[in-house]
């Protein structure tokens, strides 16, 4: 009975504390609170390495791209015969070496 007599005379300071409490566990936790924020923090710094990392991948390709459309590169075309097909010119010595 003394304990409830205690909460009786000191309801606001309870209520205070558990407020208090309350406040702090959700600043600190939950989806938007403290360790959240530095998680997705991170994750940010992932995604734009990862964006910059694509965007030249992207730059790269339609670079190679603009060599194969209309006006053609003999010298890309060239270097992709030689990569994807393996063939040379008849007076080339094709020497293979394995890796």
């Amino acid at each position: 009975m003394n304990f409830f007599d205690v909460f009786k005379n000191k309801k606001i300071l309870f209520l205070n504390i558990f407020l208090f409490l309350y406040i702090v566990f959700n600043l600190l936790t939950g989806e938007r609170g403290l360790m959240a924020y530095f998680e997705k923090s991170e994750l940010e710094k992932k995604l734009t390495k990862t964006k910059s990392v694509l965007t030249n991948e992207i730059q790269i390709l339609d670079k190679k791209n603009s060599l194969l459309s209309e006006n053609l590169n003999s010298d890309f075309v060239d270097i992709l015969i030689r990569d994807k097909l393996k063939l040379g010119k008849k007076e080339e010595i094709i020497i293979k070496i394995n890796d």
